[in-house]
């Protein structure tokens, strides 16, 4: 498949593909070399770059998902740890953001005012 067949199909920009591939997130084994040197593109790249859009979905970095493709399989136990952490660093944001929630509603209770400046009651 070429370049563009690929974007479109997993709705992501060429660019984005190009970036990929430069920083290994996309693997030679996805890319065959056509002798006028353009790309053209295994089937299963589709899959692979659902895969990377979903681990971007639930939170993983570039830097995370590169890591994991570079050792080329982990295990089930690796995975599990992985995933257990990626929920324990949701958990911990969710539990700052219901802070910060409970402080905005504790900041409307003083019923604090700004008309004669910042701070000033």
């Amino acid at each position: 498949m070429k370049i563009s067949e690929v974007a479109k199909m997993v709705d992501l920009p060429i660019s984005t593909i190009r970036y990929y591939e430069k920083i290994g997130i996309i693997t030679d084994e996805y890319i065959l070399r056509e002798q006028n040197n353009y790309r053209n593109y295994a089937l299963e790249i589709v899959n692979h770059l659902n895969t990377v859009k979903n681990c971007l979905a639930v939170g993983f970095s570039i830097h995370d998902i590169k890591s994991m493709i570079s050792k080329k399989g982990i295990s089930k136990e690796e995975q599990i740890r992985i995933i257990k952490g990626k929920i324990s660093e949701i958990e911990e944001a969710q539990n700052k953001l219901e802070n910060s929630k409970q402080d905005l509603y504790d900041i409307l209770e003083l019923d604090i005012t700004c008309e004669d400046g910042f701070g000033k009651y």
